[in-house]
């Protein structure tokens, strides 16, 4: 086929490098603007454009797409018969929706209508589910409302993060997507409505997301959290009004923890060189590695050595 491709992060190179790798004609790439990335801010061209290029593919940037004529005429000389969107980072537009004879398909990291939005993989594993998966569907103007097409379902480890989640789904994806073409131009697929009394929302993130309620959550939820909002926003408390991130934690064992007397939920408990943190409903977390603002990333039993903690002190005080 004829096939234009929407994507922008490395999420999506496995389903470029698939469809390639299929036989079909990339017509065009489309992704997102060349970003300022890390601390010095260098312009840097999204994976999907890198990998657009390393194999001679024609690439385009359009800041917007809604009314973008050059972009619209441009598409239209193409005439593709389907566009491939995989974390484009756009709403699709209706003109654009309408011109492919397959319909623009999309493949979606969740089990739809479960964690409809912008961080389906990362909800799923801050929330504890067992399991999540990819559908593919065809793109209409809601938000990840469309007709399914096909899926596949994914084991989430217990201790998985979302990093290591996020690859393990573009890899099982991309077979799905080329699949999936293949279904829709024999006829041997029909797209299925989803029951949207059952969709379940994957806002985008924001940096109070990482921020640990221990009044209010378990230490299963908030270890779960930490998987989920890896790498960003993390899990971070504060410590004498100083943010402290944790790099890594556990669920503690409370029965290897001696002595442990009842305690409020974000009290601090040292043993010897471990360093826990009551929970709600008398649950407990161990901070593994952790890093107080300003200064380096540590283990708790180095942290703990070069840091007196006042008996009874307590974590969550809010950044002044």
């Amino acid at each position: 086929m004829k096939l234009v491709f929407c994507g922008t992060p490395s999420f999506a190179v496995s389903t470029l490098e698939a469809l390639i790798g299929a036989g079909h004609e990339i017509a065009l790439v489309v992704s997102q603007p060349d970003r300022p990335v890390g601390r010095s801010q260098t312009l840097t061209a999204p994976p999907v454009k890198q990998a657009a290029l390393a194999v001679g593919l024609t690439v385009t940037q359009p800041e917007k797409i809604r009314s973008n004529a050059e972009f619209r005429a441009l598409l239209e000389g193409i005439a593709p018969d389907a566009i491939v969107v995989v974390a484009y980072g756009r709403i699709i537009p209706a003109w654009m929706l309408a011109l492919p004879r397959l319909g623009c398909i999309n493949l979606h990291g969740s089990l739809l209508p479960k964690y409809r939005g912008a961080a389906p993989i990362q909800w799923a594993v801050a929330m504890g589910d067992a399991f999540t998966g990819n559908t593919t569907m065809l793109l209409e103007e809601g938000l990840d409302t469309g007709p399914i097409l096909l899926q596949q379902t994914v084991e989430i480890g217990p201790e998985q993060t979302a990093v290591e989640l996020f690859e393990l789904l573009a890899k099982a994806g991309a077979p799905l997507m080329v699949e999936t073409l293949a279904g829709l131009d024999k006829v041997t697929i029909h797209p299925r409505a989803q029951n949207h009394e059952f969709a379940t929302f994957a806002p985008l993130l924001d940096r109070e997301d990482g921020r640990m309620d221990f009044v209010g959550r378990t230490a299963h939820e908030l270890y779960n959290r930490w998987r989920g909002f890896q790498p960003w926003p993390g899990a971070f408390t504060t410590l004498d009004g100083k943010k402290l991130i944790v790099h890594r934690m556990s669920v503690a064992d409370t029965a290897a923890i001696a002595g442990l007397a009842s305690a409020h939920p974000g009290q601090i408990y040292v043993e010897g060189h471990r360093f826990f943190v009551v929970c709600a409903e008398d649950t407990w977390l161990e901070f593994v590695e952790i890093q107080l603002e300003g200064k380096k990333r540590l283990t708790a039993a180095e942290f703990l050595r070069g840091t007196a903690l006042a008996e009874g002190v307590r974590f969550g005080d809010r950044i002044q």
